[in-house]
């Protein structure tokens, strides 16, 4: 089983898998039946603050998931954040969306390879 990450604004590439949306903010234009969601976890996405400072700024990107790190790692929802991802891997793939146009520098690349370090 896999845990892969997707735009959510691209025709969805793989709909066979928990899909999870990651991001604080609900996508604009996404409808709900659009998205496809199985769930909305958004409290694991970076603060408004840090969100804001970034801005989705590749320069910043390496101080980004610096700071982005140090919240996962003080959040008080990542381990159930953790235990809902590992229940749905033991099943099938997971699919974690977010809505930045950037597909390096975003939060869900960072997220992505804190969870493969943990697993």
């Amino acid at each position: 089983m896999a845990l892969k990450i997707e735009r959510i604004y691209t025709k969805p590439a793989d709909m066979d898998g928990y899909r999870i949306l990651i991001d604080r903010l609900w996508p604009r234009g996404i409808s709900k039946e659009k998205a496809a969601l199985d769930e909305w976890f958004k409290t694991i996405a970076p603060t408004k603050e840090l969100r804001q400072w970034f801005g989705h700024d590749p320069e910043k990107y390496d101080e980004f998931k610096t700071r982005y790190i140090a919240e996962l790692d003080a959040n008080p929802d990542r381990d159930e954040f953790l235990k809902l991802i590992q229940a749905h891997l033991a099943e099938g793939n997971v699919i974690m969306l977010f809505g930045a146009k950037d597909e390096t520098h975003n939060q869900a690349v960072v997220l992505k390879e804190y969870l493969d370090k943990l697993l």
